[in-house]
């Protein structure tokens, strides 16, 4: 079960970071307040998955996904660069996300 809260908090981290980039500034109001609801949600999931998770595996699996998928929607929505070393950089983070489960799961 915790390793279901540590993926859905980091699912939430790629809603609230998308968020706050579309609340211009903190000065868009719906922005704004999906970012900081999303973020205090990703945050308390995170937290209830430490209960059982080792802190740095937690903390490294939330961070990775969170940054994998924030960067895959900017890739998607947002028409960044989608290039071959970004894309096996984004893949050697999800590996290392891969492993951490195999290991301290």
């Amino acid at each position: 079960m915790a390793w279901v809260l540590l993926v859905v908090a980091a699912m939430l981290e790629v809603v609230w970071a998308t968020a706050l980039e579309r609340s211009a500034g903190f000065t868009r109001l719906w922005p704004t307040v999906i970012g900081v609801t999303a973020a205090a949600l990703s945050f308390v999931l995170l937290t209830f998955a430490l209960k059982t998770l080792p802190l740095g595996t937690g903390y490294a699996v939330w961070v990775g996904l969170g940054a994998v998928g924030v960067a895959v929607m900017g890739i998607v929505a947002l028409g960044e660069s989608a290039a071959p070393a970004r894309l096996a950089c984004l893949m050697l983070i999800l590996v290392g996300v891969v492993g951490l489960k195999f290991l301290d799961g």
